[in-house]
């Protein structure tokens, strides 16, 4: 039996054939191993060209920021406000607090336009956009 199966399984096509195979499996998964490592490099390379653009418009930002600290109209607002300093000719006035009636006045008269408009149903509404009114 042992004889038999050298005879008719060991030639020289079936190795040749085992072996070709076997290179041809080799070569798939390596193949697929390259791909996926180029996908993921490729993904990496991606997310850190991101992380460059978003560090790179911080970074124009804060420069941005920068000069604006440094502008004479900064300077001046700080000083008008943190300091109260004022330029010559101009007068500083001191407003009291607003009282609660007008601080309250503009939400009564939302309320009393809010209860003066009468309620559409939705059917009511689109009639109204289809057919408009002239």
């Amino acid at each position: 039996m042992n004889f038999k199966v050298k005879r008719d399984f060991l030639t020289v096509e079936n190795v040749v054939l085992i072996l070709a195979i076997v290179l041809c499996l080799t070569w798939t998964y390596q193949t697929i191993a390259a791909m996926s490592r180029n996908w993921e490099l490729s993904e990496r390379l991606t997310e850190e060209r991101k992380n460059l653009e978003l560090i790179s418009l911080e970074v124009e930002a804060a420069e941005l920021t920068n000069e604006y600290y440094k502008s004479n109209e900064y300077q001046e607002l700080m000083a008008r406000r943190n300091l109260d300093k004022k330029l010559d000719g101009e007068n500083m006035v001191v407003m009291p607090e607003n009282s609660e009636e007008a601080k309250n006045k503009h939400q009564e008269e939302s309320k009393v336009a809010a209860d003066e408009e009468p309620e559409y149903t939705n059917f009511e509404k689109w009639m109204m956009y289809l057919f408009p009114k002239y």
